[in-house]
């Protein structure tokens, strides 16, 4: 543990002038480790798997649960979003207006506002999933009308064998969606998720407000 709060402390102050939320990917870890992050001073923890997030999140100390925020970070079906509603302070990886309108359904029968981000698959992965830009764009309206979720921002993952010249570019372009979807559209968005441990810094540099780090901060 010693060394993982140096490794906290150290890309704190790294990335300080930036000012980003730093969301610890904890899927790998159970409840007891999660509470000794936050012991540290964590709060953001980011999940992959819903059921099984929910109930390591239902196991936690009533105070730790209370105050710390889960981020749901992977691919999210239909049939599970029962499970994510309400659980997660934010859901990353909306990548459809079907699963959009599943979420708001169930936020509207819980009788909550549901905040999301819209995963943008910019490189083009067949892999991966995530709107296209034309198709987001297409359905930015629709998306943006349906009465129980928030849009809060966009989300994105690059490609593993991107470049670092490839990386400025797609990190630059999602900065440049977020900008055009506001003025387009009359919104106003405040999340970039973008970057992870072995490409947080270009994705500060270019636009990132919320960055998901797991290796770098746990080897």
């Amino acid at each position: 543990m010693e060394k993982i709060a140096e490794n906290y402390r150290r890309i704190k102050a790294q990335i300080a002038p930036y000012k980003p939320e730093i969301i610890a990917v904890t899927k790998y870890f159970d409840e007891t480790q999660i509470i000794k992050y936050y012991n540290l001073g964590m709060r953001d923890f980011g999940e992959n798997r819903v059921k099984e997030a929910v109930d390591k999140i239902n196991r936690l100390p009533a105070e730790i649960k209370a105050n710390s925020r889960f981020h749901l970070i992977g691919h999210l079906q239909t049939n599970k979003v029962k499970y994510a509603v309400g659980n997660f302070e934010l859901i990353h990886s909306v990548d459809s207006l079907k699963l959009a309108k599943a979420i708001s359904d169930e936020a509207q029968k819980m009788g909550l506002i549901q905040k999301i981000l819209l995963q943008v698959n910019n490189a083009g992965e067949i892999q991966k999933s995530g709107y296209s830009v034309s198709q987001l764009k297409s359905e930015f309206k629709d998306l943006n009308n349906l009465p129980s979720i928030k849009i809060c921002g966009l989300m994105n993952m690059a490609p593993v064998d991107a470049d670092e010249k490839k990386l400025h570019q797609l990190f630059g372009n999602i900065k440049q969606i977020y900008d055009e979807l506001q003025s387009e559209f009359g919104v106003e968005l405040k999340q970039i998720s973008m970057g992870m441990s072995r490409d947080y810094k270009i994705a500060l540099e270019e636009g990132a407000t919320m960055i998901r780090l797991g290796r770098i901060l746990f080897e």
